[in-house]
């Protein structure tokens, strides 16, 4: 049967269910601010406290805080600053955002007391709402256009009280609430535990991708080829047939500054080194590209000033790179560039290069000098194995990444379907089906 629906006299929803009324934010919450704190105040055990970069944080669900989430500040605070004090049912509100797509980002407390901790807003529910409901409708697209349309923005967005007062929520029956928050209970738990499989499918895969790599650069693909001890920690034995050969003899560093602009400048990424857009003002942008250097197709380029999220790969493009980026070349047809590209990569993901690295690691300035790298002795094999195992590793990567990429569709599609889901049932378009609220209410 179709629900009977009306105008909902709201920008940011249109029809809703007859009995459902769009009411302020501010006539089911108080307002209250977190505490006054810095990350200084936090200790390794106290009383439970959550700030804003845990609301933040990539895993947060917003409708239940995780325990790696919570952190702990001084019991003294219960004394001093009990307005900041979360009970269950409540929601806090992070008040700043890197992006406008964190504008809005909050958590549903079910924890029975926590501190709203800093750079946040607390909601203190009035009793007249089910905190979990309206947590799940502030997760929605359509809710958080009336913070994205309010907030301004210099380096962060900023989500204050008299914000949050101006918004609106959705508000069917206290009953239907309920039945809705744990229905999408329920169901995202569903969903997640769809996403978890398909995660752990993508890190084995992943996993098994970097041993096989390992595996065929230090060993080889004949498994019974009679293999010699390298001398090299992480090369271990290999075959016999293979030589020991410092890099210096295998490459050369250029540096070629381009010494005017106009040319097309070149990120290096983890997905291969790619066109910058730098009309967009998004992303570090230099304040000019004059004294950055040329690199040519089939010339690597490295970040080696950051060791562990830098990476390594053949241009297939000409233009400019960083004067802080690494370019060289193969100096004699010996060496096979995609073998070496392997190898350089597979340095990379086990962390071989971060163990001849110097610098500031706290700080990721953990870079790789010139002269570790050229001293650097690599594992060699005759020119013709070297395209074997290159064509090898392109066949069976290229495998592992198209599985890869088919469980990456499937977790987009699951987001999106939980994004929709969420949607359909805060907002009326879906009624919680009658067998669940029936066995919700055996239950009770």
């Amino acid at each position: 049967m179709t629900r009977e629906m009306k105008d909902s006299g709201s920008e940011w929803i249109r029809e809703i269910p007859k009995n459902w009324n769009v009411v302020p934010l501010k006539s089911v919450f108080s307002f209250g601010k977190g505490l006054s704190i810095t990350k200084e105040n936090l200790i390794e055990s106290g009383f439970p406290v959550i700030s804003y970069g845990q609301i933040h944080a990539k895993d947060a669900t917003g409708t239940s805080i995780k325990d790696q989430h919570i952190r702990y500040v001084s019991e003294d605070y219960l004394r001093t600053s009990s307005s900041s004090l979360a009970k269950q049912g409540d929601i806090i509100v992070a008040d700043t955002s890197e992006d406008l797509e964190g504008a809005g980002n909050a958590t549903f407390v079910d924890q029975p007391t926590i501190f709203a901790g800093y750079h946040t807003v607390l909601l203190k529910n009035k009793g007249n709402a089910d905190g979990k409901y309206i947590a799940y409708l502030m997760k929605t697209d359509q809710w958080r256009k009336q913070i994205r349309t309010a907030v301004w923005a210099v380096k962060v967005y900023s989500i204050s009280q008299a914000v949050l007062r101006e918004t609106s929520v959705l508000l069917p029956p206290l009953s239907e609430q309920q039945s809705i928050a744990k229905y999408l209970d329920h169901k995202t738990s569903q969903i997640n535990a769809l996403v978890s499989n398909i995660e752990s499918q993508i890190t084995k895969l992943d996993e098994y991708k970097k041993a096989l790599i390992t595996q065929a650069v230090t060993k080889g693909l004949d498994p019974n080829a009679e293999m010699k001890d390298s001398g090299v920690k992480w090369i271990g034995d290999m075959p016999k047939e293979w030589h020991l050969v410092p890099a210096k003899h295998l490459i050369e560093i250029k540096k070629r500054i381009a010494g005017k602009e106009g040319y097309t400048v070149l990120s290096i990424t983890q997905s291969g080194i790619k066109p910058k857009d730098i009309t967009s003002g998004e992303g570090q942008l230099a304040e000019s590209y004059a004294n950055y250097q040329f690199i040519n197709p089939g010339e690597f380029g490295m970040n080696h000033m950051d060791l562990l999220t830098g990476w390594i790969d053949i241009s297939n493009h000409f233009g400019v790179v960083s004067p802080d980026y690494r370019v060289f070349k193969t100096r004699h047809s010996q060496i096979d560039k995609r073998y070496l590209l392997y190898l350089y990569q597979m340095c990379y993901k086990n962390k071989i290069f971060y163990s001849l690295g110097q610098g500031a690691a706290l700080m990721g300035r953990w870079r790789l000098p010139a002269t570790n790298m050229m001293n650097m002795k690599l594992p060699v094999p005759p020119v013709d194995e070297q395209k074997n195992i290159a064509d090898f590793l392109d066949h069976q990567c290229n495998l592992i990444d198209r599985s890869i990429g088919d469980l990456r569709t499937q977790l987009t599609l699951l987001g999106s379907y939980k994004k929709s889901l969420i949607f359909d049932y805060v907002t009326g378009k879906e009624e919680v089906p009658a067998d669940f609220r029936k066995e919700q209410s055996y239950e009770k």
